[in-house]
């Protein structure tokens, strides 16, 4: 399998600090970088962050195509 398969992988359940258990989340865009993107993923059930990541900007080329 080419390793360009596994370049991104993205998050559908999170343990929750407050419900204490995996739930679904939402994907919030916080802040538009230099570097990329941040994003912060909320619970469904109560609204508590469960976790934040930086998306790097993609390269000029792959934005042409999407």
């Amino acid at each position: 399998m080419a390793r360009d398969s596994f370049d991104r992988l993205e998050a559908s359940l999170l343990l929750c600090p407050q419900c204490r258990v995996a739930v679904p989340v939402r994907k919030r865009l916080l802040l538009i970088l230099p570097q990329g993107n941040k994003i912060e993923y909320v619970c469904t059930r109560c609204g508590a962050t469960c976790g934040d990541t930086l998306e790097p900007d993609q390269p000029p080329e792959r934005r042409r195509y999407m």
